[in-house]
């Protein structure tokens, strides 16, 4: 009887355990940034000249801008996603500013298949309440270590989809205008189906993932760790689905751009610069 009560105790004690499970993973974003600039009208003598020391500049002041680290806390059913702040300096004036349309934290709940996402566009705080996208992942055998986790090879593939031209004119963010190939690497050793952003799915956390022009790599994780672990959806912001804040941010952008362009009649010539993030 005493080796029944014993029993119980243990498979309790582990039952509570498991629901308990919490964790936070550090990552480390990497964007590999493919200069396209032109400037001036199309054919003039102006078009594609930038100084060589600006572009320098701009280089830098970009690899800086999208280098960050995240924090993704967890347990067994619901994440939150964060990005840590930092102060970027700046330099000769010149300032890169990719702060009009920010992400902010992202939130995931694999019980109800739930997301929620803070999103500001210009000062206006947005929340976006969506269903979690389902990724087809494909489950490979190779392996390779991530700092002490045993990772397996995970991919699919994101079909294209047509988007706007303003948005994909401002944006500065990777615009799925083909077919591509989504690489996670994720260990069964940590028995959560989270991951960073909106990845999520597999059967092990997700301690890398590329998307072909952004490499997101875990450098730090910490299970069970003593101080208690909050995990809440952010509630501050205007409530809108994913197509509603896809035709704001559409909008605004429209907006912004004919604020931009010359008065009918006048000389002003508008110069445009391209970057093309990832290629």
């Amino acid at each position: 009887m005493k080796k029944y009560l014993h029993c119980l105790i243990v498979l309790a004690a582990f039952s509570a355990s498991a629901q308990d499970f919490r964790g936070t993973a550090t990552y480390e974003s990497k964007t590999s940034i493919d200069f396209s600039l032109s400037g001036g009208e199309p054919g003039s003598d102006e078009e594609n000249q930038l100084p060589p020391e600006l572009e320098a500049q701009l280089q830098e002041q970009l690899k800086k801008a999208f280098e960050k680290k995240y924090t993704l806390s967890f347990d067994k059913t619901a994440s939150l996603y964060v990005e840590e702040e930092q102060l970027v300096p700046q330099t000769n004036q010149m300032v890169i500013n990719i702060n009009n349309y920010e992400g902010g934290k992202q939130y995931k709940n694999l019980k109800d298949k739930s997301a929620i996402t803070e999103h500001e566009v210009f000062g206006k705080e947005f929340l976006i309440m969506d269903s979690l996208h389902k990724y087809d992942w494909k489950l490979g055998s190779e392996t390779k270590k991530i700092g002490i986790y045993t990772c397996y090879k995970a991919t699919v593939t994101i079909k294209a989809r047509p988007v706007p031209e303003t948005v994909k004119a401002i944006s500065l963010t990777d615009v799925p205008e083909k077919d591509k190939v989504i690489t996670a690497w994720y260990t069964p050793e940590i028995p959560v189906s989270h991951g960073p952003g909106g990845y999520w799915g597999l059967p092990g956390l997700i301690l890398e993932v590329n998307n072909g022009s952004t490499t997101l790599l875990c450098s730090k994780v910490v299970l069970n760790p003593k101080d208690k672990i909050e995990i809440k959806a952010p509630k501050k912001g205007t409530k809108v689905s994913r197509a509603e804040f896809d035709k704001i941010v559409e909008d605004k952008i429209r907006e912004t751009q004919e604020m931009d362009e010359p008065a009918p009649g006048s000389n002003t010539t508008t110069t445009r610069r391209v970057i093309r993030i990832g290629g």
